[in-house]
């Protein structure tokens, strides 16, 4: 369908890598086109996770979503991202992202620079793909004479670069391949990053709740919802490019924002799980798809919050539309 993005699926560190093999076999199972693995500081490493699901699928595409060069060195990143395309024979595709400052802070690093960052990083990182000696001298990141010791399966692996303030809008349309925009971000949201970045393909992350009906979806995403509203509120106050991806795109003012956070999950206004979450019946799910499609979004990845994702992967039935 022309009017619904490619479908995917989120996992995370908080599943383990043998529930993350079991949901991207279901996932490639059901015909999503896409499984991505994030990667925050102090949950569980995604590299066992990738490495198990590159070697159980055979056609799904594997996504880093993302890994944070404060956290590995470019030159790491290059060798880890080539050896998992070879293990997934060349299904593998790249995320960057310096976010999470603060977890990342806590532990001594010295993340301030994350544009230069960033852009060190894929100069550093498609220049090892491409078999050449490296010498790069960044703000934030240098290599002298380094080479891989081996020919990567693909000098063009695509790299992805999440972003979500306009100067890092602009980089990201400047050195990589395509955007990828977190969880919590409207579809308006990602009209405007796009319309900034420019991207050739647009990844989202939406949580998700699929049930026989609208309701029972909306009960069981609410909680959900509420903490990871909390969250990123509580990053709104010290990031003002999250404000404003909360805030200036979802149609809902400040203060009904910070209302919501000190409610209970059972007052938290659909409006909320409109803009900020796919839940209902099937029918209701594709129907929102189709919004952030509108929007710009090429590529819309879920994280299944239900009491049964594997089922909620089936009732999805993408296999004739992905």
């Amino acid at each position: 369908m022309d009017d619904t993005p490619r479908l995917g699926i989120r996992l995370h560190g908080g599943l383990s890598p043998q529930r993350c093999v079991e949901l991207a076999i279901a996932a490639e199972a059901n015909g999503f086109a896409s499984v991505w693995f994030a990667e925050n500081p102090l949950e569980r490493g995604a590299l066992p996770a990738l490495a198990a699901c590159s070697a159980a699928t055979r056609r799904i595409e594997i996504g880093i979503g993302v890994w944070n060069p404060f956290l590995r060195h470019p030159a790491q990143i290059a060798m880890d991202a080539s050896a998992l395309d070879e293990l997934a024979q060349g299904r593998l595709t790249l995320g960057l992202g310096a976010g999470l400052a603060a977890p990342i802070g806590r532990l001594g690093i010295d993340n301030r620079k994350t544009l230069a960052a960033l852009a060190d990083t894929v100069a550093i990182v498609r220049g090892l793909l491409s078999g050449a000696t490296v010498t790069y001298k960044g703000v934030a990141f240098a290599v002298e004479n380094v080479m891989l010791s081996y020919k990567p399966l693909r000098r063009d692996l695509p790299i992805l670069m999440a972003a979500r303030g306009p100067k890092a809008l602009k980089l990201c349309g400047e050195v990589a391949d395509g955007l990828m925009i977190s969880n919590m971000c409207p579809p308006g949201f990602a009209r405007w990053a796009g319309s900034i970045a420019r991207p050739a393909r647009l990844v989202q992350y939406v949580p998700c709740v699929v049930a026989a009906d609208r309701q029972t979806a909306i009960d069981t995403i609410r909680p959900v919802l509420l903490g990871m509203l909390k969250t990123f509120w509580t990053l709104g106050q010290r990031v003002p490019a999250a404000r404003v991806s909360l805030v200036d795109h979802s149609g809902i003012a400040a203060a009904e924002f910070a209302a919501a956070v000190a409610a209970s999950a059972d007052a938290l206004d659909e409006r909320f799980v409109e803009a900020f979450a796919i839940a209902g019946t099937v029918e209701d799910c594709r129907a929102r798809c189709t919004a952030y499609r509108a929007a710009g979004v090429t590529d819309l990845v879920l994280t299944f919050v239900g009491p049964d994702p594997l089922a909620d992967m089936a009732r999805f039935s993408l296999g004739a539309s992905a």
